[in-house]
């Protein structure tokens, strides 16, 4: 039965850095690969209706994996809805991830959920994964460097 995963974090930066760290290519395949991964993005196409494709690279073993998907809501600095289906035929299904935004007092306030995760990944795979790469958003987005 595909599961669904929840994280949350706050992060020390504003929901419009966050926001475009999700919709920059070049931000994103810095920060989403877990930690010994690498990311090329394939295909990127940040709109309503758009889709992407993209591989993550396992840098011990040289295997990689590609993925894509297509994104069906962008609320400016507050929300970004998309799917994500894997090339490999083992991986079945189709991932839907929600991604809320909230200011609050100290930052912003990020919400993830990744539901429909195929059988063959255990979801405290997914969690270890996505607490590397929200480690590595944090890095990205919460200095403020003015130079």
């Amino acid at each position: 039965m595909p599961s669904t995963i929840s994280l949350h974090r706050v992060v020390a930066t504003s929901p419009e850095k966050l926001y475009r760290a999700f919709l920059e290519a070049d931000a994103l395949a810095k920060w989403l690969p877990p930690n010994g991964f690498t990311c090329t993005v394939h295909q990127f196409e940040p709109k309503v209706g758009g889709t992407f494709k993209m591989s993550f690279r396992n840098f011990t073993t040289g295997h990689s994996h590609s993925f894509g998907g297509e994104y069906l809501e962008l609320t400016p600095n507050e929300k970004l809805r998309y799917t994500d289906k894997f090339d490999d035929p083992n991986l079945v299904g189709e991932i839907e991830v929600t991604v809320t935004l909230k200011q609050v007092s100290c930052g912003t306030e990020l919400n993830i959920v990744q539901a429909g995760i195929p059988d063959l990944i255990p979801p405290e795979a997914c969690y270890l994964g996505w607490q590397e790469s929200l480690r590595n958003l944090a890095s990205l987005v919460e200095p403020e460097i003015k130079q």
